[in-house]
């Protein structure tokens, strides 16, 4: 009997208990820590400061949230992703209302940089976390559907926050929006959220069976595990990191300064480009499954992180190139990379947690996490300060777009172990 036909006979209910609680939780997370977007020309005005300055508190968030990437794969694989999240949305929710309270710039730095502490465990706790529920052969799906939650976040911070700065202003934004974790994520996630398949009454004895059978056929062909220290002797590992940083430099830059973009295209209020925000990261939803599930198919996961790093490469320059003489292609082609930008994510995690034995992978990915996510400082500040310089943003779009084509080029350079084959038909060729 296949795998996926044994998934198929004994349920599916991890996907549903699961994946919509941490989709839940982690849209909460982006959207307190991608706000700010909207609120850059309301802190400009009452700090007197440049657009780098903007870029600075946008992309402070990311220097705070190396801290603890490493330390939150290790608990959650060792301790508790349960209660490790739990307490850091407390304080990530605590961070998030602080900004509001903000009276100069420094303060306002200071407190992103805090909420970046408070968030930068949950990813890689959450990684782990389903790792302890899907098998590889699953993976890049959960992945993919977990990972949805930025473009579902995007889809609901963008119009929400467009709304609330022009009907109110930007502190009004952080305390209603800063308010959510206390209100809906921890709740559910204390509720229905459990580290491993024998915690979870719900989850059935054969399903139960299925995924520690296939958890332990995943780790038959596994090497021993070496100190934890051999995460930073990996060449595959580093080449990692250096994916992920300019991957972030790219996304994180254009969706900091994506409402500044749409702004400058259409001449729109805030409430007007919120929605007009929406659709790139729609687009952005469905390439995130279709990627992961197509990636999942033929296990290539180095060529599915490359193709949608080409196409928002391209498809940045065109949209800045075709520019206010065609709004609605610009618009088209924003999708697309944005679609891009994000759709790489379940295959490069898929990626990842075939780097190293399963004892060091939560290590791995807060590794690859920490300090891949230090291109999302650069990028917003970088951004800033080029639009500071030239005033219009084509040399941004062209520094992101160098960002993504580079990160899918070192991509291709990574060759992640194979895996034996779980459905039936001819057999895979060696995963990329």
């Amino acid at each position: 009997m296949s795998s996926s036909t044994g998934a198929a006979e004994v349920g599916m209910t991890r996907w549903f208990r699961l994946i919509p609680i941490a989709m839940i939780v982690y849209i909460i997370s982006f959207m307190d820590r991608t706000n700010i977007a909207y609120a850059f020309s309301g802190i400009g005005h009452d700090f007197h400061i440049t657009k780098a300055d903007e870029g600075t508190a946008g992309g402070i968030f990311f220097v705070g949230y190396v801290l603890l990437q490493i330390p939150g794969g290790w608990l959650a694989e060792h301790w508790s992703a349960k209660k490790f999240v739990a307490i850091m949305i407390c304080f990530w929710g605590l961070m998030a209302l602080a900004c509001g309270l903000a009276q100069n710039f420094t303060q306002l730095v200071i407190f992103r940089f805090l909420l970046g502490v408070a968030e930068g465990g949950i990813w890689p706790a959450t990684l782990v976390l389903l790792s302890h529920w899907f098998p590889v052969q699953e993976r890049a799906r959960a992945y993919g559907f977990w990972i949805a939650n930025l473009a579902i976040s995007s889809i609901i911070t963008q119009p929400l926050s467009g709304f609330i700065v022009a009907g109110s202003d930007w502190r009004t934004l952080f305390f209603v929006e800063g308010a959510l974790p206390f209100i809906i994520a921890l709740p559910l996630w204390l509720i229905f959220i459990k580290d491993r398949p024998e915690d979870a009454h719900w989850c059935l004895p054969a399903e139960r069976d299925y995924i520690n059978r296939s958890l332990a056929q995943d780790r038959a062909n596994e090497p021993e595990p070496g100190p934890f220290s051999d995460i930073f002797k990996s060449a595959t590992v580093w080449r990692l990191v250096v994916v992920y940083f300019l991957v972030q430099v790219g996304f994180y830059g254009l969706n900091m300064w994506m409402p500044t973009l749409l702004k400058s295209l259409t001449h729109a209020g805030f409430g007007a480009v919120g929605l007009i925000a929406t659709l790139p990261y729609v687009v952005a939803g469905l390439m995130l499954w279709f990627n992961g599930w197509w990636a999942d198919t033929n296990r290539r996961y180095s060529r599915h992180v490359f193709l949608p790093m080409t196409l928002a490469a391209v498809s940045l320059i065109l949209s800045v190139t075709v520019g206010e003489g065609m709004i609605l292609l610009s618009i088209f082609f924003l999708c697309l990379a944005m679609g891009g930008a994000m759709s790489y994510d379940g295959p490069f995690w898929a990626a990842a947690s075939r780097t190293l034995p399963v004892a060091l992978v939560g290590g791995a990915m807060g590794l690859i996490n920490a300090l891949g996510n230090l291109g999302g400082y650069l990028g917003p500040f970088l951004g800033g300060y080029l639009q500071d310089k030239t005033h219009n943003f084509y040399a941004t779009a062209i520094l992101f777009a160098i960002s993504l084509f580079a990160a899918g080029l070192v991509m291709l350079t990574i060759r992640v172990r194979e895996t034996a084959p779980t459905v039936h038909g001819p057999a895979v060729s060696p995963a990329e």
